[in-house]
């Protein structure tokens, strides 16, 4: 789970960028690229791949919380730091997309800067459980598209998590728990990946987006409109190609 008013709102989006001149210049509605996976099966290496490619013009939403920031955090960069009284608030006005409350602090994403963003024709990637994913489906619709990143073995994701050196032998072994309850929710997804090779992943990843790019409903008018146009132009003389 990670967006930055009090804190609120979108990492990397520079307002500067977006005029009302260039502003979904190509009439699309922006979309909600959710990814989700066990730790360990490759999400995060993923995410940051996405967004370090200028062409993809990815947004990275990023969480409030509102546990205390640790000194390697910075605000805006891994969450926005807010009170317990303004995140009730957002969650009691319904101005949360998802939101958890995970050792007694509450984590969460405002719907207002995703909208700010999507209505601007762009896409915004979260990187979201099973649980978020449900509630911002349910709150979205097609404006949200899931994917989910599976390992290719369940000894291939402990392998991964035994090389990355982070976690004794116990807090590995819970890992994998839920990972087994995780990975059992990949029906609810829109794409399922095996991350078998991580160059290949990034390449089905970036072929999803292209596709969810073309989806008709994400520019009903701009297509409406240029296909009336090609409906009343003048028929082509006769004998003409």
């Amino acid at each position: 789970m990670q967006a930055a008013e009090d804190g609120v709102g979108i990492a990397g989006d520079d307002p500067e960028r977006h005029t009302a001149a260039t502003a979904g210049a190509d009439g699309r509605r922006g979309f909600i690229l959710i990814l989700s996976s066990p730790s360990g099966a490759g999400k995060t290496t993923l995410t940051r791949m996405l967004l370090t490619r200028p062409e993809l013009d990815l947004t990275l939403s990023i969480s409030v919380t509102t546990r205390a920031r640790r000194h390697s955090e910075a605000e805006g960069v891994h969450y926005n730091f807010i009170s317990r009284r303004r995140f009730q608030q957002l969650r009691d006005e319904d101005d949360l997309l998802e939101w958890a409350e995970v050792h007694g602090n509450f984590y969460g994403t405002p719907r207002e800067p995703v909208e700010q963003v999507l209505s601007r024709g762009r896409d915004i990637l979260f990187d979201i459980d099973w649980q978020g994913t449900a509630q911002v489906k349910a709150k979205t619709g097609v404006d949200a598209v899931t994917v989910f990143i599976l390992p290719p073995s369940m000894e291939e994701l402990r392998a991964r998590l035994e090389r990355r050196a982070e976690d004794p032998a116990d807090v590995i072994a819970r890992r994998l728990d839920n990972a087994r309850n995780e990975i059992a929710r990949w029906a609810q997804y829109d794409y399922v990946l095996v991350n078998d090779d991580i160059q290949e992943t990034f390449e089905s990843l970036k072929a999803i987006i292209a596709c969810e790019r073309c989806r008709a409903q994400r520019a009903t008018a701009t297509i409406g409109r240029f296909v009336d146009r090609l409906l009343t132009e003048s028929r082509a003389p006769d004998g003409a190609g």
